[in-house]
């Protein structure tokens, strides 16, 4: 059957069922909880260095980046990142959207000239994510789940894409540990689900224990 078939005969979330899995969930926040606090304290030394290596970069711009993204049930948050292109990528960005990788409402390109130096580096091992252990911290994230889209993307979702945003967002997930940026945004929604479709406290241990060797085997992140 054909993915755009899919949208209109398939659905996957059992919507009540996950609104049911008080257990679950509630020691899914107990241990994000703990987990991105014990981050922080832990890596506040990586924190101190990458702030360090984006100022000496470039003395006058900041070393955070933040950006509105929409998580679960399309609640805006902020979402918080080490900033990794030049300070007006942002105003850039629509001249570059012709020569997007990725097919969709997602915008990934492989050589973006907004990346600093130091941004390639950070971002190849994913730690320009490691400020996100605040949204996670706040109650905004998870560890695990589907990453929380921009505003325009979700404003081209089909009713079968915006199923990824019934569960809450996270820092890691499924087809970050798979396919990473050499997934179409189509295999994104469909890994998305299929992780809110099988996702417990051991497929959740599961992603993490991946995303660990991820950071020492980067899948293609760029």
């Amino acid at each position: 059957m054909e993915y755009s078939d899919r949208k209109i005969k398939s659905r996957m979330i059992d919507v009540e069922h996950e609104q049911h899995r008080y257990i679950y969930r509630t020691a899914k926040r107990v241990f994000d909880f703990v987990a991105s606090l014990i981050g922080l304290v832990i890596l506040s030394p990586v924190f101190l260095m990458v702030a360090i290596a984006i100022k000496l970069e470039d003395p006058k711009g900041p070393v955070f980046y933040s950006q509105v993204r929409l998580g679960k049930q399309q609640r805006a948050f902020r979402m918080y990142k080490f900033r990794s292109m030049v300070v007006d990528a942002d105003k850039k960005l629509k001249k570059l959207l012709k020569h997007n990788d990725v097919e969709g409402p997602m915008f990934k390109m492989k050589e973006d000239p907004r990346v600093t130096i130091v941004g390639r580096f950070i971002r190849k091992y994913s730690i320009d994510e490691l400020p996100q252990l605040v949204n996670v911290l706040l109650g905004q994230m998870s560890l695990v789940g589907p990453r929380p889209p921009l505003p325009r993307e979700v404003a081209e979702y089909t009713e079968f894409d915006k199923q990824r945003l019934t569960v809450m967002p996270g820092c890691t997930g499924l087809w970050q540990v798979t396919l990473r940026n050499d997934a179409s945004f189509e295999e994104m929604v469909r890994l998305d689900l299929k992780y809110i479709d099988r996702r417990g406290f051991w497929f959740d241990l599961y992603v993490l224990i991946q995303t660990v060797a991820v950071f020492f085997k980067p899948n293609g992140a760029y």
